[in-house]
């Protein structure tokens, strides 16, 4: 009997040992069942809301407006809220841009399913070794999310929601496309969203162009685009992260041991920050015009592309000319100028220079509290009032031709009082001669102030000839006739610059008007055409008329007795007809001129209306008048 209940103890020791095992086993998978399902409860609960990865394809993206050149070449300006951006397609994209993103961001890209589980491990081993969240694990899927979808609040629940959209993307779209839409979306700092706009903003040229170590800066900015900025205080760190990258693409075999040398060893230019305007005045004529038609709210969304008139490199020239010219000014105690060029055959404004240095300062020593400086920067005063001057001459004469009399009609040049006994108003000439008869084509060509008020007062009529300028494209003479008198043909009117080249272009087109043009096309971010303005000529003008002004302001010989034979208003090769204009007190001195191809004027003055030396406009203005028209007429015309 003894050993058989020997025998069944030891049965029941093993039974027993055997039911603890199961036991131990249930409750092993009662755990895990209770993990799966409560992950599967959180999944769950946490996916309900959540938005469909799918739909990112329809994620409307804020995209900057851009203002072009004509060519549509030069960015002259982009205009945006909190967020500069234009999408391009990853094959856009350089490699070596490609190659730095992965090794700065997420090494194993390809190689995952939206989460880096090798890369959570190293992460919570090395957070643990320091006891504190300095390393993190997010792959480029999961920043995606991150930044599309969700906060940046740091809960269990937000990383949760993170990781189930993370799986979802990547399930959904494959792994170059959620790339592509990585590299647009991602912060670069100075408000510059994707590897375009962030290329533009720092090295001023599109992605496709970027250096190897320019790569790198970009995709070190990806970790802390503000703490990072090249603009910032932090500049080597910077640095020191851009080549702590390269030095990961050399080990990952994506560039040699020498091209990640020299790239860490390469001088890196940072574009400007005042370089983020081109054309400013003409950008911000652009702007006013853009804003007052869709909104600034419609143009910082919706990445518009502007083609402007503009021709860059008359652009440059005009503003060489008069930042040359207005050094030489201050001899004669003229501190500004201004300059406007228009394709009189289209209306175009091919450049438009409002001051002599929109990023210069005002002249510190002649500003004071109350009133304005010699120099502003700022204004654009090719749309600002001023007299005109004798330049205003030509129009008068024009509805005097207009009215039937000619060039050869005579007036009588002699002292004389149109005023009254009791109120005398007796003008001069430039010189204070009088000449006795002369006709109308001698008058005008030598710019006789007594004879041109005969012209007005007794030809063409002060009404008739504020309803001429007008006809012409002269949109400030709004007050009655009265009120401006005969010295409206001296200037005593204010004009704008922009306004009276294009209303000397009638004359260049003989007797068609085309208004001022500055944006030629815009389009959308799909590229349709949402806007296109095409010059609509006008005839406001007897073609007769209009040849007979332009062979008078082209009459070297008539006008040779006050101007000299060699004045800036002579060329040998080119039939250029111009006038010049001084006001009185010599506050305004300017010239404008015109061949069939171009009009051209400049202004030269102080904003204050302080008056400069007595140095008439063919003197101040037109040294920099004719240095741009010599070149423009050479290589462009």
């Amino acid at each position: 009997m003894m050993p058989q209940r020997k025998f069944h103890r030891q049965i029941y020791k093993k039974l027993g040992k055997l039911g603890a095992f199961w036991a131990f086993l249930g409750v092993i998978g009662f755990g895990l069942l209770f993990l799966v399902s409560s992950f599967l409860f959180l999944f769950v609960y946490y996916a309900k809301d959540l938005p469909r990865p799918e739909k990112f394809t329809e994620k409307s993206f804020t995209q900057s407006t851009k203002i072009y050149d004509k060519t549509g070449e030069i960015l002259l300006y982009e205009m945006y809220g909190e967020e500069k951006r234009e999408i391009v397609s990853l094959g856009i994209v350089p490699d070596r841009l490609i190659k730095a993103v992965l090794s700065a961001e997420d090494i194993n890209f390809y190689n995952h399913f939206g989460v880096d589980l090798k890369a959570i491990g190293r992460a919570v081993l090395i957070n643990l070794k320091l006891l504190k969240p300095t390393q993190g694990a997010s792959t480029i899927s999961q920043q995606l999310i991150r930044s599309s979808f969700l906060t940046k609040e740091k809960t269990l629940g937000r990383k949760i929601r993170e990781v189930i959209l993370t799986i979802e993307l990547e399930r959904k779209y494959p792994k170059d496309q959620i790339l592509e839409f990585y590299l647009n979306q991602v912060p670069f700092g100075s408000n510059a969203y994707g590897v375009q706009a962030a290329s533009l903003t720092y090295f001023r040229k599109p992605v496709s162009e970027i250096s190897l170590e320019e790569a790198a800066v970009l995709a070190a900015l990806i970790k802390a685009p503000s703490f990072l900025s090249p603009y910032g205080e932090n500049k080597e760190d910077l640095f020191q992260r851009k080549d702590a990258i390269l030095d990961r693409m050399v080990k990952e075999g994506f560039v040699s041991g020498d091209e990640g040398q020299k790239a860490k060893e390469a001088e890196i230019s940072f574009a400007k920050v005042l370089q983020f305007i081109q054309a400013p005045h003409f950008v911000l004529y652009v702007k006013d015009y853009l804003e007052n038609k869709y909104g600034e709210a419609f143009l910082q969304e919706k990445g518009l592309k502007v083609y402007t008139s503009l021709n860059w490199e008359l652009q440059k020239l005009a503003e060489k000319s008069v930042q040359d010219g207005v050094a030489i000014n201050k001899n004669y105690r003229a501190f500004n100028a201004s300059l406007a060029a228009i394709n009189p055959k289209t209306g175009e404004v091919l450049a438009m220079v409002g001051s002599a240095d929109y990023f210069g300062d005002p002249l510190p020593k002649e500003c004071s509290p109350g009133k304005n400086c010699l120099f502003e920067p700022n204004p654009n005063v090719t749309v600002r009032n001023r007299q005109p001057g004798s330049a205003f001459k030509p129009l008068v004469y024009a509805a005097a031709f207009e009215k039937g009399y000619d060039d050869k009609t005579v007036v009588v040049d002699e002292i004389t009082n149109f005023g009254s006994p009791s109120n005398p108003y007796v003008p001069q000439n430039y010189d204070g001669l009088f000449r006795g008869p002369v006709t109308l084509r001698q008058a005008l060509a030598q710019s006789l102030n007594i004879p041109s008020i005969k012209v007005l007062g007794n030809l063409a009529g002060l009404e008739y000839s504020i309803q001429t300028a007008q006809k012409l494209g002269i949109n400030t003479l709004t007050k009655p006739a009265l009120f401006y008198g005969l010295p409206l043909v001296l200037g005593g009117g204010e004009v704008k610059l922009l306004e009276i080249v294009s209303a000397y272009g009638v004359f260049a087109t003989e007797g068609l008007r085309l208004a001022p043009i500055t944006v030629i096309k815009v389009v959308d971010s799909d590229d349709n055409i949402i806007e296109e303005n095409i010059g609509d000529p006008k005839r406001v003008l007897d073609p007769g008329v209009a040849r007979m002004i332009t062979s008078i302001l082209s009459d070297n010989e008539t006008r040779s007795p006050i101007f000299g034979w060699n004045s800036p208003m002579y060329f040998d090769n080119y039939q250029v007809a111009a006038k010049t204009g001084t006001t009185e007190n010599y506050k305004d001195g300017w010239i404008i001129g015109y061949t069939p191809s171009i009009a051209v004027g400049a202004w030269v003055g102080n904003n204050d209306n302080t008056s400069m030396l007595k140095e008439p406009g063919v003197v101040v203005a037109g040294p920099i008048w004719r240095s741009f028209m010599d070149k423009a007429l050479v290589k462009w015309f």
